[in-house]
């Protein structure tokens, strides 16, 4: 055999044994693979058979919890982590239609909350189950809802998180329980129970509080007057012969004139005051935040006159009167029950002078009261029937003696009284708004006066006119203002007007404009009164004046008070380093004359040179200086 072929011979043995050996792995292999396919089959067919078994005992534990839900009878469901119902009791849709409950797009759906009901889907109020899984927490909410009909119901609903093994939260159980029955009678219950509060405190004829009321809000008020350092008046008021009305048209009329009476008075009191109803014919009135006893008098006096307006009843016309009696406090006493003693103690005072009036506890009191009623009606007549006249006090160069101008003053020219001073009816005209017809009327005769003067060739200087914040606060004064001149052929720079320092200051930035307004059109301006009330330096600098007048009560004691004469030199400083002209009114002597020269004020106003004199005596010193 050569040796080529036995080398081949060797290679195929080689070969076959390498063949044999795969041969032989090849059977382990499958043999392992076999082993592997029957186990792997034997798992499957036992895990087969423990989720059968699984799904079995989770479909056991549903039917279970599904059995345990049914036999609640509120409704009850449970909601997966996208809204979706889970499981649900039978009772649900037999009660609730829950689908208008809790549909995320349903308009009809409104949570109630303190009385309101808003969107329960709003972006800003988030729904039950949205707050349950925010928080992780149990809610509970009443919402209210509209079923298909459109019948109104309130359904409490309360959900709380599910949780799994792992503590994590896979949904919602709630319940739903409609309790509109239940808050209906709570609504009854409590419409009930205002009534009889309602009752307990009112007066059942006019519904005006009652006594229990009243003087629970006279001890609140009592206590607050007492805080905020204020004043408060009690009126008793008692229907005059009231028991005839009742002895001659009975008592139905007698009822139907008390609930007008009550109407009436009601209608003319402030929202803060209380008018009750004590029983009978008597009523009172507590009226707050009095800063005067006259506020107290002009209501008093409202009463009376609204009172006496008649009253008709079928085809009778009654008139009734009443009598008024009022306390203050805490001028009269500070304890509620006194204070009430004594407006029905006055009460009987106002009787006893006849009825149809009114008396308050302190006589001094009620003599004021009709002082001030009085006048009110006498200035008002006064005013209608032209009683008023113009004065003017001259102003002088108190260095040369030349005639510088003059200020217009307003005289009361009354029938039984005689010549009546400004500050005897300035104040009441200011309080009860007349001060701006007297303004006018002053206004408009002081400018015809000065245009006569200087027509017939006097030299009657600069008319000095007082201005209210009243009139100045009008709307019309500047067409007032500007209709005046040129009806009366008034020059501008003849007029001067005199604003008080005290007016400025309680609205600068407003006034300031107002006065710029003047100054535009060429009228003078000055401060009246300066040093009497608070100027603020960085205003009075901004302010359009022209002139300062020191007030006279820094001139009495002069030259020889120290204080007034340090404060009539620092007065007179300022108006030089700003520029502005000073005067001074209510100089009497010789001696604050000098003083006043000496120091800078040569302007001189007072009863040293003239008093306020009328028209034709003031022509007559024009006359002889000219």
């Amino acid at each position: 055999m050569s040796e080529d072929l036995e080398r081949k011979i060797k290679v195929l043995e080689r070969k076959l044994r390498l063949f044999e050996e795969a041969m032989h792995q090849t059977t382990v292999l499958r043999k392992k693979y076999d082993e592997a396919r029957k186990s792997l089959k034997s798992m499957n067919t036992q895990l087969e058979q423990k989720v059968v078994e699984r799904t079995q005992k989770v479909e056991d534990e549903r039917q279970y919890l599904q059995a345990v839900i049914n036999s609640v009878e509120n409704p009850i469901l449970v909601i997966k982590e996208d809204y979706s119902v889970d499981l649900m009791n039978s009772s649900l849709y037999k009660k609730i239609d829950f689908s208008l409950v809790k549909d995320v797009n349903n308009p009809k759906c409104y949570e109630v909350s303190y009385g309101r009901s808003t969107p329960c889907h709003h972006d800003n109020h988030p729904c039950l189950l949205q707050k349950v899984l925010a928080t992780k927490k149990h809610e509970k909410s009443v919402h209210m809802y509209f079923d298909k009909n459109d019948e109104k119901h309130y359904v409490e609903r309360s959900a709380s998180p599910l949780f799994d093994k792992e503590n994590r939260c896979i949904g919602i159980i709630e319940s739903a329980n409609d309790v509109t029955e239940y808050l209906e009678v709570q609504d009854e219950l409590r419409e009930q129970k205002s009534v009889l509060d309602f009752q307990a405190h009112h007066d059942a004829l006019t519904g005006l509080p009652n006594r229990l009321l009243f003087n629970d809000r006279l001890n609140q008020s009592i206590e607050k007057a007492k805080r905020n350092k204020e004043g408060l008046a009690v009126f008793f008021i008692d229907l005059d012969r009231f028991k005839e009305i009742n002895d001659s048209l009975g008592h139905k009329s007698g009822d139907i004139v008390l609930q007008e009476v009550s109407s009436r008075i009601t209608s003319i009191i402030r929202k803060e005051d209380t008018v009750s109803r004590l029983g009978g014919d008597e009523f009172t009135i507590l009226m707050t935040e009095l800063n005067r006893a006259q506020d107290a008098s002009l209501l008093a006096q409202k009463i009376l006159d609204v009172l006496s307006e008649p009253i008709k009843i079928e085809k009778n016309t009654l008139y009734v009167s009443s009598s008024i009696g009022i306390s203050l406090f805490p001028q009269d006493d500070t304890d509620a029950q006194n204070l009430l003693k004594y407006a029905d103690a006055a009460m009987y005072k106002a009787k006893a002078e006849g009825r149809n009036n009114f008396q308050f506890y302190s006589s001094e009191m009620t003599q004021m009261a009709f002082e001030h009623v009085a006048m009110e009606a006498s200035l008002r007549q006064g005013v209608d029937n032209g009683e008023f006249i113009v004065y003017y006090q001259p102003q002088i160069d108190g260095e040369s003696g030349q005639f510088l101008g003059m200020e217009a003053l307003v005289r009361w020219n009354h029938p039984t009284l005689g010549m009546v001073y400004p500050l005897k009816f300035i104040p009441l005209a200011e309080e009860i708004g007349l001060i701006i017809a007297l303004d006018r009327f002053v206004m408009k005769t002081a400018m015809k006066q000065i245009v006569e003067w200087y027509a017939k060739g006097l030299s009657p200087g600069v008319m000095a006119l007082n201005l209210s914040m009243k009139q100045l606060h009008q709307k019309d004064f500047m067409d007032v203002v500007k209709n005046m001149l040129e009806e009366t052929q008034c020059k501008p720079e003849w007029i001067e007007l005199e604003v008080t320092e005290s007016n400025i200051m309680t609205n600068p930035e407003d006034t300031i404009k107002l006065l710029h307004q003047l100054t535009d059109i060429g009228i003078k301006l000055a401060i009246d009164d300066f040093g009497t009330g608070y100027s603020s330096l960085s205003y009075l600098s901004r302010l359009p004046i022209d002139k300062l007048k020191i007030d006279k009560s820094f001139i009495q004691e002069l030259p020889f008070h120290q204080e007034d004469v340090a404060i009539t030199r620092a007065v007179i400083a300022l108006s030089k380093s700003l520029n502005l002209r000073v005067i001074a009114e209510g100089v009497e002597t010789k001696e604050q004359k000098d003083f006043l020269v000496a120091n800078g004020c040569k302007s001189i106003q007072g009863y040293f040179y003239a008093r306020a004199m009328s028209y034709d005596n003031l022509e007559k010193m024009l006359t002889a200086t000219s």
